[in-house]
């Protein structure tokens, strides 16, 4: 971080720290306004991965905190790939919480966005950039919740950790996996609160607070078919990407065991509470077959929280229209259960595809550990409960399966209950993840750094 930069980041700080120095509890509208320049900063720093770059974005937080006189210090697993760690000291009477995001970003499709993803544009009440959802409003907002109890000199039963970290986006040795096995100690907690839940708005109203409390685990498969290559003209038994192709269709079309556990009952018994009554029937059938179907028709993502799901989507064969070829291969994305035996799957999925020219084998890299749930009866998840209640009355708090996958499963593996919560989205602010123009709604953005404030001094401030 430049002498420049460092000053220019105090000065801004001074009054907005003054100011609220001067209160008893937040100005949450001055918080909002600071939090939103938060974010619009790390978006201008861009954090795509590959390469990441992520310490650029780590010395800009370091720089905030230093200006309030908050110590904070930058792990790099590899030159350019930092991870920073800062703590609020409580009185140890309770084990910390932490508050964590990621700094990297995926890559853009330049050509494909109408604003630059790097300028944080704001317009039409949105803020528009790349990370502006996924994943720097979570730092913005932990960002804001830790200086404003810092200013506020909030007592407080348990350490709070900030911890912004790289590589979440598909290199989590980079990150998390470096933090847990090199510096646990720095992180070391009972309760997280991460990424990963979702509190959708529709026609202006927020719908529920989903908080997730497990998720899939991604376990990738390859297909491999073996034949004799050979001239195009002459048709054979044995070729490749027939016996490819027919393995891809049954594959494509099969579906696992359906499985509910504790989050995804819960989620769907809440869900028909709230909904109209043609979707809470839905919901409160999700057993029957005809059911699911629909689901897997009009909302995937609901019906991805049933089962194991496998989903063909890269397949590579031949290099020559008149050439067959001698082999070919198709990636599955295989979003696992969190109790999913995969031993077992292989199995099934050999005696469904019943040819000896298809192999099956997982695809290589750092696998995320498949952990039990967070629990839904703890201290974290009821004053995650409380504040909605209290920024969000009338709404409900509804635990969720994520499907996807986020850094959370690293820390339920060493016993912390994790808990993903997310910005107010609506339908096509949540499409626009990983996608072009994605946005943050700043008004919703606001309401989630209260949100976050409140669950974190209820779980962390002395009673």
């Amino acid at each position: 971080m430049s002498r420049l930069m460092f000053r220019a980041v105090s000065a801004v700080l001074v009054f907005t720290s003054i100011s609220f120095a001067q209160q008893s509890a937040p100005d949450f509208d001055q918080a909002q306004t600071e939090a939103v320049k938060f974010l619009s900063d790390l978006i201008k720093i861009d954090t795509s991965n590959p390469p990441g770059n992520e310490t650029r974005a780590a010395e800009y937080i370091k720089a905030v905190l230093a200006a309030e006189g908050i110590p904070a210090q930058i792990y790099e697993s590899a030159p350019g790939r930092g991870n920073l760690v800062a703590r609020l000291k409580g009185n140890g009477k309770k084990k910390p919480l932490l508050l964590m995001g990621h700094l990297d970003v995926v890559g853009v499709e330049r050509d494909k966005w109408t604003v630059d993803p790097f300028a944080a544009i704001i317009k039409d009440g949105y803020l528009y950039g790349r990370g502006s959802t996924d994943d720097k409003a979570m730092d913005a907002a932990n960002l804001e919740v830790l200086l404003l109890l810092h200013r506020l000199k909030t007592p407080l039963d348990r350490d709070i950790i900030l911890l912004a970290e790289a590589g979440e986006e598909g290199t989590t040795e980079f990150g998390i996996d470096f933090m847990v096995e090199k510096h646990w100690d720095e992180i070391a907690c009972e309760y997280a609160l991460n990424e990963g839940g979702s509190t959708p708005e529709e026609n202006g109203k927020v719908q529920y607070v989903g908080v997730s409390t497990t998720e899939k685990v991604p376990r990738g498969l390859i297909l491999k078919a073996r034949g004799s290559s050979g001239h195009g003209s002459a048709p054979r038994v044995d070729n490749a990407i027939t016996h490819m192709a027919a393995a891809v269709a049954k594959v494509g079309t099969w579906e696992a065991p359906m499985r509910l556990n504790e989050t995804t009952r819960r989620f769907f018994q809440q869900m028909a509470k709230i909904s109209p009554p043609e979707k809470a029937q839905l919901y409160q059938h999700v057993e029957d077959r005809a059911v699911q179907q629909k689901l897997h028709e009009t909302e995937p993502a609901y019906y991805s929280m049933l089962r194991t799901s496998l989903v063909p989507t890269i397949i590579k064969g031949g290099f020559r229209v008149n050439v067959i070829p001698a082999d070919a291969e198709a990636t599955l994305d295989v979003r696992a259960l969190p109790d999913e035996n995969m031993d077992a799957l292989k199995t099934s999925l050999a005696k469904l595809i019943n040819d000896p020219a298809v192999e099956i084998a997982s695809t290589p890299g750092n696998l995320r550990p498949a952990t039990p749930p967070s629990g839904l009866e703890t201290d974290a998840f009821h004053a995650l409960e409380f504040a909605q209640q209290k920024v969000f009355p009338g709404a409900l708090t509804i635990p969720i399966m994520q499907v996807g996958a986020t850094d959370s499963s690293e820390l339920r593996a060493k016993g912390v209950q994790a808990y993903g919560i997310g910005t107010v989205a609506t339908r096509e602010d949540s499409k626009r993840i990983h996608g072009n123009d994605e946005r943050a709604q700043i008004a919703g953005f606001g309401k989630f750094v209260q949100l976050l404030y409140t669950a974190t001094t209820e779980i962390a401030a002395v009673k």
